[in-house]
């Protein structure tokens, strides 16, 4: 069961199916009078923009085959995604993966998904080198996270290789000092522990969160001064 742009369930409809007749009536939603109800035969077909009803000539009296009944279901249907994507990328920015993951999730048609997916495009709702700009600065502030980790993260997301790497050589992550400091946050639980144990469980610790070796090893160099790791950490907590 398909859900409406609130996230609430849409109970389906009781009317029979539409597939040809006369319209025998277009009037305004009561919810959005920028939208039109359109009937056909005397039944409830579908909603429309008011502006695409306009544009399609549609009014009491017009004559619809199965075709354009159908032409007009499709219009609807790629309205409704185009409203769901809108509500979804309000939130936050989003990857065009995730809009199309989340259209599908709605159980949309996929003419209405590249539809919607289209005019977001076209508004600059949907940029995945954007987002990627805005995922990179977004864990920098809040969750920092190593190169590996904002790729796999990315990649995820569905952004395209290159872009992320472009992105990722563009923004200065500060791998190191982010480090550090995640590691001086952690210290105090390893405060029991002894020094060759801290150091690893320390390395460990970052590699989890995508920092490479090149990165770890003058972290620990700074916080205990120069050791033999001889690699990255592998011991788990």
């Amino acid at each position: 069961m398909r859900r409406d742009t609130t996230g609430q369930r849409r109970q389906p409809r009781e009317e029979r199916p539409i597939t040809a007749g006369t319209i025998t009536q277009v009037q305004a939603t009561q919810r959005d009078p920028e939208r039109v109800s359109v009937f056909i035969d005397g039944v409830f077909a579908l909603a429309l923009p008011a502006i695409v009803a306009v544009q399609r000539g549609l009014r009491s009296g017009v004559e619809l085959d199965e075709a354009a009944v159908r032409e007009l279901e499709g219009l609807a249907e790629a309205e409704r995604a185009t409203e769901a994507a809108v509500t979804f990328v309000a939130y936050r920015p989003r990857s065009e993966r995730e809009v199309r993951d989340r259209l599908r999730r709605r159980e949309f048609a996929p003419s209405a998904i590249d539809a919607a997916v289209e005019k977001l495009r076209g508004w600059n709702y949907l940029d995945d080198r954007a987002f990627a700009e805005y995922w990179v600065e977004n864990r920098a502030e809040h969750s920092p996270r190593g190169r590996r980790a904002l790729e796999a993260e990315l990649r995820a997301k569905g952004v395209d290789r290159n872009v992320t790497g472009d992105v990722l050589e563009e923004i200065d992550l500060g791998e190191e000092d982010a480090a550090l400091a995640l590691a001086r946050k952690r210290l105090p639980r390893l405060s029991a522990l002894d020094e060759p144990t801290q150091r690893r469980r320390l390395a460990a610790f970052l590699g989890r969160r995508g920092y490479e070796w090149d990165v770890i090893r003058p972290v620990l160099d700074r916080l205990y001064g120069p050791g033999d790791d001889g690699g990255e950490g592998e011991e788990s907590e």
